[in-house]
């Protein structure tokens, strides 16, 4: 297991989503400043505060020129509850292979219940890792303010 670091391309990663799509990471985000959340699942309150947080920021993501995907090992009926009790409006997968993420990723997995623990990625408009957030338990994640904040600053200093 390698972390993902600055500068890395981010792996090419299949996500099924809520809705009954499929897309690819990171072609899905292509031309935007990214950001990827793995949450350890819908009965975990820090991962729904952090998804909320995400949504409650959608107009200042926007701004920003930010897209936001999510994923869990969830099954899809559980993840399209979720989605639909936070009237979610940016993608979230479902049914995630653990083990193969966390070898393309470097995130950690719950040794006894096989979940992914909350990971997040802030992904250049080319696919590259800008920030990588790991957290091996239930608190450390990544939140939009600092999000928002990054790209700020990032734009503001392009060359």
């Amino acid at each position: 297991m390698s972390l993902l670091r600055p500068g890395e391309e981010f792996p090419a990663l299949p996500v099924q989503i809520a809705d009954g799509d499929a897309l690819q990471l990171p072609d899905a985000l292509a031309g935007h400043y990214g950001v990827v959340l793995f949450y350890r699942g819908s009965w975990c309150p820090y991962c729904n505060a952090q998804l909320r947080a995400f949504e409650r920021a959608h107009d200042a993501l926007a701004e920003v020129d930010a897209a936001v995907i999510a994923l869990s090992v969830d099954d899809a009926d559980t993840t399209r509850a979720l989605v639909e009790k936070h009237r979610l409006r940016f993608p979230v997968g479902h049914s995630a292979d653990a083990p193969k993420i966390a070898a393309a990723t470097g995130a950690f997995v719950d040794g006894q219940r096989g979940h992914l623990e909350s990971t997040g990625f802030v992904l250049d408009p080319t696919g590259a890792v800008v920030v990588s957030v790991y957290s091996s338990g239930a608190i450390g994640r990544l939140v939009p303010d600092d999000v928002v904040g990054l790209i700020r600053y990032l734009r503001s200093h392009a060359a």
